[in-house]
């Protein structure tokens, strides 16, 4: 018998987040080792009335691809999965790894190419998401080897991602449009002619970001699940370059299974002009330089959600934590204004915590946070 958690989670993925109708084409991955969560998703589709498109997809491929694929195959996108972001109504995808250090020793040069290559797949995603056209969800299935990245047993970092989800209440669904309200009175607020925005940290950030004419988004469950932020991109045609001083990130960023720490980025109108990083700074340096628009912003976002408390080297949660500030090299969304194009988008997060020894973020001259609590009633935490 499945965990009565997991029904719920595909219960709310299916019709809250991407609100399936019937007759719509669902494109549903995730690796084998997630299998009570896919049955779950795919008996709720069918129910739905969805036509269901399955991408099992066992993580071992992807190590086996770096390690054996030549150039031509590094840079080969198949027409047919061109066609599938461009035809597909929704897109569920389950994070689910059995081994998230399977592509540390990866060849970075290789996954920088392939990264590219698909940048036009990112594009078309992105722009029919922001059309309205492709409604699309990503979720953590436990596991554990995440477990094991989180320093927690399986079973409590289950109890972890559930609660996360407020899956542990009676009515999740309810729970999110509370979250949905708490989070349009900060999102409005943001999109109400607001111009500039400024991250400062005791650990030397400081950050100047133009945001004049952008779009801020209320992320509350609808795609990344679990949820709580709003984002934006910068204004890239600020005549500044819309991005301009120092961010110095307080923990460990993950992509592709690599871990970097201690990165220190360093922005001149717009671009990444230094980049800095205590661990695996190759990696970093591999991935910014893959094209030209790797070395923007093409989003910076608030942490809402005060349920995710610690950090698990799993960025779905990490970009979340309630009194922190992240943003992604990269590939921007759309909606939001931001046109950059990248193959990458890697999320990077930075604590305004008192543990952490505090921070403000503000606001046309206003501080909206002090030490990871927002400053006005009403908002997430308040």
């Amino acid at each position: 018998m499945r965990d009565a958690r997991i029904d719920k989670l595909a219960d709310v993925l299916v019709n809250y987040s991407t609100a399936i109708k019937p007759g719509q084409l669902v494109r549903l991955t995730g690796d084998p080792v997630a299998m009570p969560l896919l049955e779950a998703l795919y008996e709720k589709l069918i129910i739905a009335g969805a036509h269901v498109l399955p991408r099992i997809n066992p993580g071992v491929f992807g190590e086996l691809f770096y390690e054996h694929a030549n150039e031509d195959q590094l840079k080969y996108v198949p027409k047919l999965l061109e066609d599938e972001v461009a035809l597909i109504d929704a897109s569920i995808g389950i994070w689910a790894e059995t081994n998230t250090k399977a592509l540390t020793n990866a060849d970075t040069k290789k996954q920088g190419v392939a990264s590219s290559a698909r940048r036009g797949l990112w594009k078309t995603f992105m722009t029919r998401a922001a059309e309205g056209k492709l409604h699309w969800v990503g979720t953590q299935y436990p596991t554990d080897a995440s477990a094991q990245d989180a320093e927690m047993s399986l079973r409590e970092y289950e109890e972890f991602v559930f609660k996360a989800g407020h899956l542990d209440k009676a009515d999740p669904v309810a729970a999110w449009m509370e979250v949905a309200k708490k989070q349009q009175i900060m999102t409005d607020y943001l999109n109400d002619g607001r111009k500039h925005i400024h991250f400062q940290a005791a650990n030397g950030t400081d950050l100047h970001v133009d945001i004049e004419g952008m779009t801020w988004i209320n992320c509350c469950g609808r795609e990344n699940f679990p949820d709580g932020e709003v984002f934006t991109g910068p204004n890239q045609n600020a005549p500044d370059g819309g991005v301009n001083g120092v961010v110095k990130y307080s923990f460990p960023a993950v992509h592709h299974g690599v871990e970097v720490d201690g990165i220190e980025l360093t922005f001149e109108k717009g671009v990444v002009v230094d980049a800095k990083a205590t661990k695996n700074q190759k990696f970093l340096i591999d991935m910014l330089d893959q094209d030209p628009g790797a070395r923007r912003f093409g989003e910076v976002a608030i942490g809402t959600n005060y349920e995710i408390t610690r950090y698990t080297k799993n960025t779905l949660f990490d970009e979340k934590i309630g009194g922190t500030f992240h943003a992604a090299v990269g590939a921007g969304y759309p909606e939001t204004g931001n046109t950059n194009e990248s193959g990458l988008h890697w999320d990077m997060v930075c604590d305004l915590r008192p543990e952490a020894g505090g921070g403000t973020i503000t606001v046309d001259g206003e501080v909206i946070s002090r030490d990871g609590q927002f400053t006005f009633e009403g908002w997430p935490g308040r």
